[in-house]
């Protein structure tokens, strides 16, 4: 199954994002011997097979239905298995915006963690781009290995398993820009320079949550003579889109003669009942308005970018 190469048609073994809301998403793989069950009854993984993704499959029931999506980074940033906290798609899109990617950009990731961030980078540099990611955690590594090999991601991926703050990345004049998501960035910083391609511009973002990190991470930026240091801060506001209806004096009026005419309940006046019930159930024009929730989602991290200038010759 490749998160990079789009079907059309689900077959056994595939790996299918079970949608039943925005908020609802569970990843299945295939198989026609299991059944997934949820709130809305039971789904059979046999009547899956053949039909095309995005296809909206009712439970056996009859009490709801759920589509059947193709994975896609942005899904799999909503289902992946959180064996560490993640970068969602506020922080994603603007990152890679930010360092400039591109088809057959060379990237460097540390660390990798759950592996949110590096399906989104490894479909932002295909097809003939590489990631080099770092993590320390060994089972970590291994399970995120393991997921890029199934998401037809390895060719584009090389995950290693190192302290990167100690030991360096083992890689020099090699990349285009550099993604440090650790504890204390500043003490690979040094190590990062070194891997940037020597003869051009480069850029690097540090992403960390306490301000604190954020002043030494830009101290050290600052001591190995990166430039146009910045940081920023992405915060979701969502707004939720309705229409109202937009009365005028005329319609109250009318509404008004309506009550009071229903109250004397004259017979004599019928049919100007009538005539003013079929003016007043007449729908009035509609306004588009927005409105934001009354909790909104706060911080995550703080961006810290700064741009890294290439080695002039001397000759």
């Amino acid at each position: 199954m490749s998160f990079l190469r789009y079907k059309t048609i689900i077959e056994e073994g595939d790996l299918v994002i079970a949608h039943l809301s925005r908020e609802n998403m569970t990843p299945l793989i295939v198989d026609s011997r299991k059944t997934y069950n949820n709130k809305f009854g039971t789904f059979k993984h046999k009547d899956m097979i053949g039909k095309e993704y995005g296809t909206k499959m009712p439970s056996h029931n009859g009490r709801g239905f759920m589509y059947l999506l193709h994975p896609t980074p942005e899904l799999w940033t909503h289902v992946v298995p959180h064996r560490t906290q993640i970068l969602y798609v506020a922080d994603i899109s603007y990152i890679i915006t930010y360092i400039d990617l591109k088809p057959g950009s060379v990237v460097l990731e540390s660390g990798t963690g759950s592996g949110s961030f590096s399906h989104s980078l490894a479909r932002t540099i295909a097809p003939n781009g590489h990631l080099y990611t770092f993590e320390f955690h060994e089972e970590r590594a291994k399970a995120v290995k393991k997921e890029f090999e199934e998401h037809g991601l390895s060719d584009l991926i090389t995950v290693e398993c190192r302290d990167v703050c100690k030991d360096g990345f083992g890689i020099t004049n090699i990349v285009h820009a550099v993604f440090l998501d650790l504890p204390a960035p500043w003490e690979a910083i040094s190590a990062a320079k070194e891997a940037f391609k020597q003869n051009r511009i480069g850029k690097i973002c540090c992403f960390s949550p306490c301000i604190e990190q954020v002043q030494r991470t830009c101290a050290s930026l600052n001591e190995n003579g990166f430039v146009e240091i910045k940081m920023y801060e992405c915060l979701i506001r969502e707004h939720d889109v309705k229409t109202i209806p937009v009365y005028t004096v005329a319609d109250a009026v009318n509404k008004i003669k309506v009550q009071q005419d229903k109250k004397r309940k004259r017979k004599d006046q019928n049919e100007q009942d009538d005539d003013n019930s079929s003016k007043s159930k007449q729908d009035p024009p509609n306004l588009y308005v927005t409105k934001t929730p009354n909790e909104t989602k706060g911080h995550t991290s703080y961006l810290t970018f700064a741009t890294f200038l290439p080695v002039l010759d001397d000759e």
